[in-house]
């Protein structure tokens, strides 16, 4: 079955977990990252119970785990393996996964990701504002991610963190 089918017959309550990189893969690095992902998938458990999951890669940036949780729930044990799941990818790929203060946003329809104090820059400097295309990698589902994953920044939880400067670019 392929990937885009598991996803559609998925739940929209099946648990996302997104795993943002540091830079963009290349096309190589996106193929064999998929092939590795799906090896995981066929083999993810949760007492000794295999997990429906699917994992894909978005924007050749971010790696995208999903659990329908209707038959076999994902147990702590099961989510630490796709931890280090992913800390093996990174490894292997020298990129980084687990910075939450990376931010990634679109700029010209090319996604870019920055450190959070480069970014309050870029919003300072007039390059990026309230309506600039963020990622809320903090959905929890499907159909959150469906609705929630891209949301100007004035719809998103960066609108609160980068707030002072969102004021102090629009001269509030």
């Amino acid at each position: 079955m392929e990937n885009t089918e598991k996803i559609q017959r998925m739940r929209n309550n099946a648990r996302v977990w997104i795993y943002q990189s540091n830079r963009e893969l290349s096309a190589t690095e996106t193929e064999q990252i998929e092939l590795q992902l799906e090896d995981f998938i066929q083999t993810w458990t949760a007492h000794n119970q295999q997990l429906l999951a699917s994992g894909f890669i978005n924007y050749n940036r971010f790696i995208v785990l999903m659990v329908d949780e209707s038959n076999a729930g994902a147990s702590g044990c099961s989510i630490d393996k796709s931890v280090h799941f992913i800390q093996s990818i990174e490894k292997q790929f020298s990129i980084n996964l687990f910075d939450r203060m990376n931010i990634a946003y679109k700029l010209d329809y090319k996604v870019e990701s920055i450190s959070a104090s480069d970014f309050e820059k870029l919003i300072l400097s007039g390059l990026v504002n309230s309506e600039t295309i963020v990622f809320n990698n903090l959905v929890n589902n499907k159909l959150e991610l469906a609705t929630n994953w891209e949301l100007p920044i004035a719809k998103s939880w960066h609108a609160n963190y980068f707030a002072k400067a969102l004021a102090v670019s629009l001269n509030v």
